[in-house]
């Protein structure tokens, strides 16, 4: 993962992602989360990869003390119009106390990070969370795949790493307990991978 053209890419379509509108299976994930969040008494979020903070400022409106980090300082300014406490921060190197938070929100973002790098990174999310705490991760996936989008409409391109379901339960349960996992499927994304969703904990 190369972090500085993948902080041009999203600083070049903050605006854009900012003004879409959330699709209503991004919105059914969120409303899952919140009843594992209720259900356990969950108080702070941190959401890494937050863009401009919708998912952070949903979760502000139900309660929670959430803090957005990204690597885009252009989404970070995004976040902060929306009144939310947020910084620029790579979840590769969280700026937290060991056992901060009583749960983390990761959408889209952890595709970005290379088979090289993501057992470091999940090491990293995991000292941050308390014990028992929450996480969930949703990316796209369905097949083993890694290295730049050649038909990325974002400029730089992207880099992603895809992972099979299987392969993606090995790898996430060295890490963590792994609470829920579900696919959402290509004709609801839309495109040429489903939806991997996971609840887990620490």
């Amino acid at each position: 993962m190369n972090k500085q053209s993948t902080v041009e890419s999203y600083n070049q379509k903050a605006v854009e992602r900012n003004s879409s509108s959330l699709q209503e299976w991004k919105v059914n994930e969120r409303e899952k989360f919140l009843e594992y969040l209720l259900t356990e008494g969950c108080k702070s979020l941190l959401e890494i990869g937050a863009g401009p903070g919708k998912d952070s400022l949903y979760f502000k409106e139900q309660g929670l003390n959430t803090i957005s980090t990204d690597l885009s300082p252009e989404m970070i300014k995004l976040c902060k119009e929306k009144g939310l406490d947020a910084e620029v921060m790579s979840f590769a190197n969280l700026d937290y106390p060991d056992h901060n938070f009583d749960s983390i929100w990761a959408l889209n973002c952890l595709l970005h990070v290379s088979r090289k790098e993501i057992k470091d990174v999940l090491a990293e999310i995991k000292r941050v969370l308390k014990p028992s705490g929450l996480l969930y991760i949703g990316v796209y996936g369905g097949r083993n795949q890694e290295g730049i989008w050649e038909d990325d409409h974002y400029n730089p391109k992207r880099f992603f790493s895809f992972y099979d379901d299987e392969s993606i339960k090995q790898l996430l349960a060295e890490f963590f307990i792994i609470e829920n996992f579900e696919v959402v499927p290509k004709e609801t994304v839309g495109g040429d991978f489903h939806f991997q969703s996971v609840v887990l904990r620490k």
